[in-house]
């Protein structure tokens, strides 16, 4: 992947686990791809994504304003979950794009770098503006 496409790559997008609650994932996007599959009423093309999943910290950090508010910015891992299934899903479930940044947290033994996810909450309308999908460029 290009230099100038890597920052448009990295995206967020909901999925349900397997308790029935929905949670939001940030993942870097590999490439775009369509699938087209001969049905009997025709052919039907889906635009799909293939996306590296970023694995989540130990516990979920977030980041406070004055102690009381609670702003968007999550830390998660640096490394990536194995590739599987969960990496090939729809464009149009793209929920948004995440600006990465690499955050550090040491104590006098040791130091351990995460993934500081901040969201940038802008989604695209497609032609036909049956659903909403996020526009990245790779």
């Amino acid at each position: 992947m290009s230099a100038r496409h890597v920052k448009n790559s990295y995206v967020l997008a909901k999925f349900i686990t397997q308790d029935g609650s929905v949670n939001c994932y940030p993942g870097q996007v590999q490439f775009f791809f369509s699938h087209k599959v001969d049905l009997p009423d025709g052919e039907l093309e889906h635009n799909l994504a293939f996306i590296r999943w970023y694995q989540s910290a130990n516990s979920r950090y977030y980041f406070s304003i004055e102690d009381d508010e609670i702003c968007n910015v999550e830390l998660w891992g640096t490394e990536f979950y194995p590739e599987g299934r969960d990496c090939i899903i729809p464009v149009h479930n793209i929920l948004s794009r995440f600006v990465p940044i690499k955050y550090k947290i040491s104590d006098r033994k040791n130091a351990r770098e995460y993934l500081a996810v901040n969201p940038v909450n802008r989604k695209f309308k497609n032609n036909n503006n049956k659903s909403s999908f996020l526009l990245v460029k790779i």
